[in-house]
């Protein structure tokens, strides 16, 4: 009977311990809660509306305050250095200020984030591991507390970003997951990918990028140091003209002298009127030049390049002028000095702080998205005197800025094409430089119509004075007219490329640029992909042309010394009845077949697959010539009306 007993308890006792299982285990941390990788959290604080206070129908316009906590922990065995987090903003925010973050594009606060952001962090953007540290949340840890104006969402609703992720490079970050009013995601290292940062490293290693700037501390005293700002372009095409350089500084630093360049606007009354006024009472501010938070820097002129007061700076003085290193490498750089005096706490000589939120732009060339600026390895300047030695910077900055092209902006140059065997032109794309016929309503044209085939004469013709030219070609082909007739390309550059010739062992191509502007294009420069034909290219008779070591499907052209300028449109013999002219330049291009057996000419291997020109990719049609059995006549009419104009365009110069 005892042992029936004893059993009995055993087997009770048993299923109690069986069904305490699921809570035991319930009770122990789960490991979707564990991340061993980079942490992310956005929490969402408070908000309330602001002014102006809308009715109920307009409640998607109302304006609320919110602030919020953006958190980044570093829980994994290495050092998570230049943090960079995309927080997906969607509710129209305009974000005022980050405690310890800066926008990574470069743009300062207030900045319009509706479509999400990138913030870096700032002043510490390295996130040290919980085992150097022995678990130091604030070395582990960066806190950003964000303000800002969101439209639409207000208490009690809870507006989180729908996405938040890593910047960085080499990480992997699943979908974030929301709870409350907060949402986090955590991100682990990707095997699969190598980057550049290792976690022993204390700096980081050079970055590759269209255009970079290097910030050198080349001396440095208590109060102030001397920098040297080098701008340097790396893209193949792109160039800048009368480039203007801003950034913000964080330290209440102001710039006492420069050599090399100059703020567009000498202004010190932030100086006198301000904490640096109080603090250098003595200081003869009347010699400074700069004491606003984000100056705008600018080039000086050539004739400043000897001058031992403003410039004598290599690199320095070229008017704003950086073009592509294909064009000329002693010609892409350009360089300033400056003395930066320094506000205390700052006040000792390794208490070095470099502006952010830099900016680059220029008024020929692309749009720049610029990073912030990373520690790298001093940089080493040769010896003045010319001795093999170098001097190294006591500490240097990399910005890193790439080419933006938003899709909002519209090219400003275009491509026709021609060729011997077809006597239309194939013009430049109907607004391929933009076009808005709401804005001027007298003159209605269609944006949707392709242009209208052209002869060869017109393309000396202004677009407004084409139409005459145009019908009459047409009406001559019985091709149909539309009406509204198509819109002008609106281009202050035009390409015309000329399929020439094509024979059993080679082909030639004529390129003639128009310019439609109102002012003289120096230095030019023109870059043009041929995915086929570039091994075989030959000679260019007119121009300067050299097939790019780099990229095997591309020729790069610029003028010949004396004509390198590209004149702006002028009247005509008798400006009365003859129409403006463009400024032109032409050359034939020759190629032969032998290293590009089966190339197919006049079935489009002849024909650009992408042009550029002065930095900017240029709008191609989108068909090609055609009726390729029409041969020798319509190219002998083609080509001797194209010359004689052009010759008699020549003699009117």
């Amino acid at each position: 009977m005892a042992t029936l007993f004893c059993s009995f308890t055993s087997i009770i006792i048993l299923i109690i311990s069986v069904s305490l299982l699921p809570i035991i285990s319930l009770s122990q941390p789960s490991n979707p809660s564990v991340c061993n990788g980079i942490l992310i959290s956005y929490r969402y604080n408070t908000g309330y509306a602001v002014p102006p206070t809308l009715s109920p129908e307009e409640r998607i316009r109302q304006p609320y305050r919110f602030e919020s906590t953006l958190t980044i922990t570093n829980n994994g065995l290495v050092e998570f250095k230049n943090w960079r987090v995309f927080v997906g903003f969607n509710n129209s925010e305009l974000l005022v200020s980050a405690s310890t973050a800066v926008l990574a594009d470069g743009t300062s606060l207030p900045a319009d984030v509706s479509n999400g952001t990138v913030l870096a962090g700032y002043p510490v953007a390295d996130l040290k591991t919980a085992v150097e540290t022995a678990g130091d949340v604030n070395q582990m840890q960066a806190r950003v507390d964000l303000v800002g104006t969101q439209f639409g969402v207000g208490p009690p609703n809870v507006p989180l970003p729908p996405n938040i992720t890593l910047a960085n490079d080499g990480y992997l970050c699943p979908n974030p997951t929301t709870q409350g009013n907060e949402t986090r995601v955590c991100c682990m290292p990707d095997l699969n990918v190598r980057t550049n940062v290792t976690g022993d490293e204390k700096i980081t290693p050079l970055q590759n990028g269209d255009l970079t700037i290097m910030y050198d501390v080349i001396r440095s005293y208590e109060s102030n140091y001397l920098a040297q700002v080098t701008i340097s372009n790396h893209n193949p095409f792109a160039r800048l003209d009368n480039w203007k350089l801003s950034w913000d500084w964080m330290e209440h630093e102001f710039i006492n002298t420069m050599r090399g360049a100059r703020p567009n606007v000498i202004d010190t009354s932030d100086c006198i009127f301000g904490s640096q006024g109080n603090y250098y009472k003595d200081f003869d501010f009347s010699t400074a030049l700069s004491c606003v938070k984000r100056p705008t820097i600018i080039d000086l002129p050539l004739d400043r390049t000897n001058d031992t007061t403003l410039g004598m700076i290599p690199f320095c003085c070229r008017n704003g002028t950086i073009l592509p290193p294909s064009m000329d490498l002693s010609k892409s750089k350009s360089a300033f000095q400056m003395q930066v005096y320094k506000m205390p706490p700052n006040l000792n000589k390794t208490q070095l702080t470099p502006p952010q939120n830099w900016k680059i732009n220029s008024t020929v060339g692309l749009d720049y998205q610029c990073s912030p600026p990373a520690k790298v390895n001093p940089t080493l300047f040769p010896d003045p005197s010319g001795l093999p030695s170098h001097s190294a910077a006591i500490a240097s900055w990399q910005v890193v800025c790439n080419i933006t092209r938003p899709e909002s902006k519209k090219p400003k140059c275009c491509v026709s094409f021609s060729a011997f065997f077809n006597d239309s032109v194939i013009p430049c794309n109907t607004c391929a430089c933009g076009c808005d016929v709401t804005t001027n309503p007298s003159n209605i044209c269609s944006a949707a119509e392709p242009p209208l085939l052209l002869p060869a004469e017109a393309l000396l013709i202004p677009f407004e004075n084409r139409t005459d030219k145009a019908l009459e070609f047409a009406d001559l082909k019985r091709r149909q007219i539309p009406n509204p007739l198509p819109c002008a390309d609106n281009c202050g550059v035009s390409i015309n490329w000329h399929v020439l010739t094509d024979y059993e062992d080679g082909w030639t191509a004529r390129m003639t640029l128009f310019n439609w502007g109102e002012s003289d294009i120096t230095d030019w420069f023109s870059a043009v992909e041929l995915d086929k034909a570039v091994p075989g290219f030959e000679d260019v008779y007119s121009f300067a042309g050299t097939p790019l070591s780099d990229a095997n499907n591309t020729i790069f052209f610029e003028g010949l010394p004396g004509h390198s300028y590209l004149v702006a449109e002028r009247n005509g013999s008798n400006p009365k009845k003859d129409p403006r002219l463009p400024g032109t330049e032409q050359s034939v291009i020759s190629f032969t077949k032998k290293k590009t057996p089966g190339i197919n000419v006049g079935r489009g291997d002849g024909f650009p697959t992408k042009v550029y020109f002065n930095g900017e990719e240029c709008s191609l049609p989108t068909l090609l010539p055609s009726n390729a059995h029409r041969i020798a006549a319509a190219s002998a009419v083609f080509s001797s009306i194209l010359l004689m104009l052009l010759i008699l365009t020549g003699m009117q110069q």
